[in-house]
């Protein structure tokens, strides 16, 4: 035996399912409207990323830790450029010391077989 809505809740079952497939041309619309937007999202968050890469070529270190905050934030700071929050997953380390020459010449030898 099968189960049956009442009539009425069955009508407006019916009359929900109507109007919302009423018009698929117009759903097709809509839908291609909402992917348009997600585009456009996609391509300002491209856009976003590519000005923040740039904007950090920009700088020149070395940077000193300002102040580190919760989440893995880092205020970085510079003589020249002031301060600024990045990523700190970002950051790369270095040893802070004597510079490295550009030219360097090491003798190699071939080691002794004893």
């Amino acid at each position: 035996m099968g189960k049956h809505l009442p009539v009425e809740l069955e009508h407006r079952a019916f009359w929900a399912i109507k109007n919302l497939n009423f018009d698929p041309l117009a759903a097709g619309e809509k839908r291609l409207l909402q992917l348009n937007e997600l585009d456009e999202l996609r391509f300002e968050a491209y856009e976003s990323s590519k000005l923040y890469k740039e904007k950090t070529k920009r700088w020149s270190g070395p940077f000193k830790i300002r102040k580190v905050y919760p989440y893995g934030s880092v205020e970085l700071w510079n003589t020249s450029g002031g301060t600024f929050k990045v990523n700190g997953q970002r950051v790369k380390h270095y040893k802070a010391g004597e510079p490295i020459v550009e030219k360097v010449e090491i003798p190699l030898s071939t080691p002794s077989s004893e």
